[in-house]
């Protein structure tokens, strides 16, 4: 689908996090399979969303490949060396190449620590400048580079707007000039104005700097702006992988145009013609999943094969790649996701 070559490749990825009974013997009684078996590779110079409801694995999957979590089984490959099992110290020297902006800017820095103390503190970690006076130049430079005053390197972060404080968790985040970022929802808790200066600034800093980015997100608006292609999870599983103008115009698995039909329609006669797909049920428990198809509980397509047999991602009509046994038609998208039009 790109002609970019893979920076990770990631291969059957599990994630399973286990719940314990008793106070001494902790004898495990179940687990929370939070990534179960994905496969996903991510191209080098792109950006590419990982969306779904909330619980659905896309922060444990982003954490998985940036290794701050350790993966149940699977196959993690960055530019050809596998870095699923590697201890923490054979990780360190990747730690400069996979950096994480957070998504609550409140909480993700330090309050007793000064802006130029925050994002100075991957140089000192990594060893990369110890002389204090050439280690403010950087972090100063940083500070420009990410729309906030150089002079403001000894304020702290209580004395910053949210927005501000998302910037500073930027420039930390592309001190040592990674080659991987992942940002975890890094609009969701600033104003919509703030959060299209956010996107404009990660969009100019991956132009300038050779990013690759993660983007995670629920606002799928912003996701269209933003990606170059997108994942689709539900449940622990990627149901549907596109170019991001395919995915919004073409959706072929039936939980993806279920997440579109959602999507408000700034025009008022679109939005009349918009078929609503409102899904019954809740999403089953990610302890005791469904067998086979996981959304096979909650779509309107679902047949006996479903209930039986795990659909495989594999290509679709109009390129999509989704796993689905009945994928939707194009006169089933065009009731429900009149997107293309607007």
């Amino acid at each position: 689908m790109s002609a970019r070559q893979p920076l990770i490749e990631v291969r059957d990825l599990v994630k399973h996090f286990p719940l314990t009974k008793g106070i001494i013997l902790q004898k495990q009684v179940g687990a929370v399979k939070a990534v179960d078996g994905i496969s996903l590779d991510i191209n080098e110079g792109e950006t590419i969303g990982l969306v779904g409801e909330s619980g659905c694995g896309k922060s444990t999957t982003a954490r998985l490949i940036t290794r701050l979590l350790e993966p149940t089984s699977g196959s993690i490959v960055y530019r050809g060396d596998e870095i699923a099992h590697k201890t923490r110290r054979e990780l360190k020297p990747l730690r400069r190449d996979m950096q994480m902006i957070f998504q609550d800017p409140y909480s993700s820095l330090n309050p007793r620590k000064t802006v130029g103390s925050i994002i100075g503190e991957p140089f000192i970690i990594h060893a990369i400048e110890e002389d204090d006076g050439k280690r403010k130049r950087l972090v100063q430079e940083l500070m420009e580079q990410v729309g906030l005053n150089p002079e403001h390197y000894n304020r702290f972060p209580h004395e910053f707007s949210g927005g501000q404080r998302q910037r500073i968790g930027v420039a930390r985040a592309i001190a040592l000039k990674p080659k991987l970022v992942v940002a975890d929802e890094p609009v969701s808790a600033l104003d919509v104005s703030i959060q299209a200066q956010i996107i404009n600034l990660l969009g100019q800093l991956q132009r300038d700097l050779g990013l690759t980015i993660i983007f995670i997100a629920h606002d799928l608006s912003v996701v269209r702006h933003v990606c170059d292609r997108v994942a689709v999870m539900y449940l622990g599983k990627i149901v549907e992988v596109a170019e991001a103008d395919d995915l919004f115009d073409h959706p072929r698995h039936p939980y993806t145009g279920a997440l579109l039909s959602a999507v408000p329609v700034p025009d008022p006669r679109l939005a009349r013609e918009k078929q609503r797909q409102v899904l019954s049920g809740d999403v089953p428990s990610p302890t005791n999943p469904p067998a086979a198809c996981r959304f096979h509980t909650r779509c309107p397509k679902c047949q006996a094969v479903c209930t039986q047999d795990e659909p495989m991602l594999e290509p679709k009509e109009g390129g999509n790649v989704a796993a689905c046994h009945f994928p939707l038609t194009d006169p089933e998208i065009a009731k429900r996701v009149p997107t293309a039009a607007a």
